[in-house]
């Protein structure tokens, strides 16, 4: 089978190119323009794998040249991983997370219906959908109202309910993924968590400071791998009983922000290490407590977790302390 992913050189991309590597499929990478930048997933992807992937070049905002790449290639299907995922950077410039996120996807739905009509789609929604809903600490549902804390989280929310639209009304193959918080090798240090692992590798390779700045420790979110959560995307691909739904994504156990926290400086085995609440790492609106429902997920395909918490924090740290050597 032949896949497209979007955000290729992103966070989730190099992992799930892996994955479709090793399961036989033929991987293509979408880009903005080629300016070398293919080459940083190498930090993930082996040589090996790295070429077999055949990169492609187009903006997803520009939907004359987009419909041009699918008038020429042919996909089984596309995972929709790009986009401006950051909250706080939704904050500063939500105009610009509303041209990448609802304008650039929407260009993509177009290009698809209008040249390619029996490629699956899987678009890649998100918990912060939901925004503060699960506070009550019971766990979120697919059927819970979508109630976004942030620009982001809207961003996301209206491209969600269009792909809900195309897919009812028979205009669209394809399925919507909300994933819940996920880390592990390769994620963006200025996301939370992966912000911790770098600081902490840069103090093992000899920072001499040991203060550790965090936000919000307080804030409980259900956290999961990386590469769980492309195997979910996968599975979902592949499975014939997954069209024209949504389905959460998420982890098994909630656990305060401060739990990894805590965890990657025990890992660090550095002595002497103190926590500061950094005010520019708060989000203005922050979102108390998540947890999901991932139980569609795991009747449809039987997919489970099967990286452990210690395992992905471990695999973070060492992918910083590598980075950064």
């Amino acid at each position: 089978m032949k896949y497209l992913i979007t955000g290729i050189t992103g966070f989730a991309g190099p992992h799930l190119a892996n994955l479709l590597i090793e399961e036989g499929h033929e991987v293509f990478g979408l880009l903005r323009c080629s300016n070398g930048r293919e080459t940083d997933i190498t930090d993930i992807v082996s040589k090996n794998k790295f070429n077999q992937i055949k990169f492609l070049y187009s903006d997803l905002t520009n939907h004359r040249t987009l419909n041009i790449l699918f008038k020429d290639n042919f996909f089984d299907g596309v995972f929709h991983l790009a986009a401006q995922s950051h909250p706080p950077t939704s904050f500063v410039d939500p105009i610009g997370t509303f041209d990448s996120n609802i304008m650039g996807t929407a260009n993509l739905i177009q290009a698809i219906m209008d040249n390619q009509p029996e490629c699956k789609l899987m678009f890649c929604s998100t918990s912060e959908v939901y925004g503060n809903i699960g506070s009550d600490k019971r766990k979120i549902t697919t059927e819970d109202k979508l109630f976004p804390a942030n620009p982001y989280g809207v961003s996301k929310a209206a491209t969600d309910l269009y792909m809900q639209e195309r897919m009812e009304n028979g205009k669209l193959r394809g399925f919507v993924t909300r994933a819940f918080s996920h880390t592990g090798p390769r994620r963006g240090k200025n996301f939370s968590i992966s912000c911790d692992a770098h600081h902490l590798a840069s103090m093992m390779l000899g920072e001499e400071s040991r203060t550790l700045s965090v936000g919000n420790l307080d804030t409980v979110r259900v956290v999961m791998d990386v590469r769980d959560c492309v195997n979910a995307y996968y599975l979902l691909m592949i499975s014939e009983g997954s069209e024209g739904k949504v389905f959460n994504v998420c982890g098994d156990t909630p656990n305060r922000m401060g739990f990894f926290t805590d965890k990657l400086i025990d890992m660090s085995r550095l002595e002497g290490v103190d926590k500061w609440v950094n005010p520019k790492y708060y989000r203005p609106i922050d979102i108390s407590y998540q947890d999901g429902d991932a139980s569609p997920l795991k009747d449809l395909t039987g997919w489970e977790c099967k990286y452990s918490i210690d395992e992905t924090l471990q695999d973070l740290l060492d992918y910083w302390v590598k980075k950064l050597s």
